[in-house]
């Protein structure tokens, strides 16, 4: 099901080019174009992946409409065995395929590996349990001997793309509650980890999800725009779902707006975390490392800002330099008990330290960190935290997508609110607090589509309706009964008895 030959020898599952996958087949693009996928720490090309032209993103759209005549009409008790089945495929990967897929294609450290793995599994028998949640209404009529339904019925076929930086997790989430609905599903992967989101395609067609349901469709960076393009403006494309950049989410979303379909948006982050004068230090020293540098800080939730109350801010910034100095970064791939690992590109690593040589050159006080970017392909940075970062510097208010935090003080519970609301950015952010009532009355104030309590920023439940406010951080909701909104139509049914008469 892997879309290659079987090759059980050390490093096999990368060795074999990775095709497309239409109507339940693996199949090369139609033009026979492919493109070379990396790995990012060495920078060797590990394998050529088939890239999906316009003909091949027209067939699948083809496909999963008439799929989608079968699925949405399939019971919902089938629907869930199949993704409660998935679910227990999905977990038998950890040990398989899925470490070497993940650690090489996106660095992913083993813990990074776990939480891909074990909480999709999670996502998905937690889908499954929607299924018989899509329920409708019955409301009174007032014209006499009539009966009013509203029901909520599938749109049809959902175009999603789904992002490298939790390729697993990401990607089950973009495809799983469309199809639990009865919608179908014609998937976009990022160009840099097809193999590792591929894993959900072959969970769920194990499992027994019907041909055409839901297509693979890789392409390369070239090719991108045309394709996501075409799909969107695709008159059997009735929904798009988009995690990524809010550079292109703004492109997406200016692309549906032309025909009027609604998108649902999760793009960048830069979280606040609010550190008040009652907080319990120590505990907030460990959420704000783990929210900063999990994933080498390629989070849409990482922390990025942390503001102090000046009364504590002397005891945190100690503890928190004394902890950051504690965490290793390096080559997952040759060191162990590696924590913080390479960034995606070296363009990536470039644009982060560009960043930060930009706010020390201006003024900014580095706590942690050597300004130095290593590793064998120029993609590994410590860890770093700045304080006195103004205003006008990149750092202040663009997100870095990398491991590095800024550190700013306040006086007052008005001044740390008006300091975390002053951002593009809408999606997450944390307050800690002994004083639970305060720590409500200010999450209540901080805009943010979810606010912890005394926990890190890098905190997600699949029955959560999580996304941004809006801004740069996107708009609609992925999880529970939100997404089930997000990915069905209210349909107004009548019933009238024989006989009416009409003022005619």
């Amino acid at each position: 099901m892997n879309g290659s030959r079987k090759d059980e020898s050390h490093g096999g599952a990368l060795a074999q080019q990775q095709l497309l996958y239409i109507d339940g087949k693996h199949q090369a693009a139609s033009d026979g174009a492919t493109f070379p996928v990396k790995n990012p720490m060495t920078g060797s090309i590990m394998y050529n992946c088939a890239s999906a032209s316009v003909d091949d993103y027209a067939t699948a759209v083809d496909n999963a409409d008439a799929a989608y005549q079968g699925w949405s009409r399939t019971p919902p008790s089938t629907r869930r065995r199949i993704f409660l089945r998935a679910a227990e495929i999905l977990e038998s990967y950890m040990e398989e395929d899925a470490p070497l897929l993940l650690s090489n294609e996106v660095s992913a450290t083993e813990h990074w590996v776990k939480v891909n793995i074990l909480a999709t599994a999670a996502l998905f028998r937690e889908v499954a349990g929607l299924v018989t949640h899509i329920k409708g209404e019955i409301v009174p009529a007032d014209r006499p001997g009539t009966t009013i339904l509203v029901e909520r019925q599938a749109v049809g076929v959902i175009f999603a793309i789904a992002p490298w930086n939790a390729p697993v997790n990401l990607t089950a989430r973009a495809v799983a509650c469309p199809l639990i609905c009865g919608n179908t599903v014609v998937l976009k992967p990022s160009e840099m980890s097809p193999k590792s989101q591929f894993l959900v395609v072959r969970a769920l067609s194990a499992a027994g999800l019907p041909p055409g349901c839901l297509n693979f469709l890789p392409s390369s960076p070239e090719r991108a725009p045309e394709v996501t393009e075409f799909a969107v403006k695709h008159p059997k494309i009735l929904r798009i779902n988009f995690t990524g950049s809010d550079r292109v989410g703004k492109i997406i979303a200016g692309w549906a707006a032309t025909c009027l379909k609604r998108c649902v948006l999760e793009l960048g982050g830069k979280a606040p975390v609010i550190v008040l004068d009652d907080a319990n230090i120590d505990d907030a020293v460990e959420a704000v490392v783990f929210g900063a540098y999990a994933y080498a800080g390629q989070v849409c939730m990482s922390t990025e800002r942390v503001l102090l109350h000046k009364s504590i801010a002397g005891e945190f910034k100690e503890k928190l330099v004394r902890r950051t100095a504690s965490l290793k970064s390096g080559n997952h791939l040759e060191e162990t008990g590696v924590s913080i690992s390479g960034l995606f590109t070296p363009a990536s690593a470039a644009r982060v330290m560009a960043m930060i040589r930009s706010a020390v050159d201006g003024g900014a006080k580095m706590l942690a960190g050597d300004l130095k970017i290593t590793g064998p392909n120029q993609t590994i940075i410590a860890p770093h935290i700045l304080e006195n970062v103004s205003p006008e510097m990149d750092l202040a208010h663009k997100e870095s997508f990398g491991p590095v935090m800024v550190l700013s003080e306040f006086e007052t519970d008005e001044e740390a609110i008006a300091s975390a609301n002053d951002s593009e950015f809408s999606l997450c952010a944390s307050v800690w607090s002994r004083d639970v009532m305060r720590a409500m009355d200010i999450t209540r104030r901080v805009r943010a589509g979810a606010c912890h309590i005394n926990g890190p920023t890098i905190y997600v439940e699949s029955t959560l309706p999580n996304g941004g406010t809006g801004g740069s951080s996107g708009y609609g909701r992925f999880g529970g009964m939100a997404g089930v909104e997000e990915f069905t139509e209210r349909k107004i049914v009548t019933l009238a008895k024989p006989g009416l008469k009409f003022p005619f």
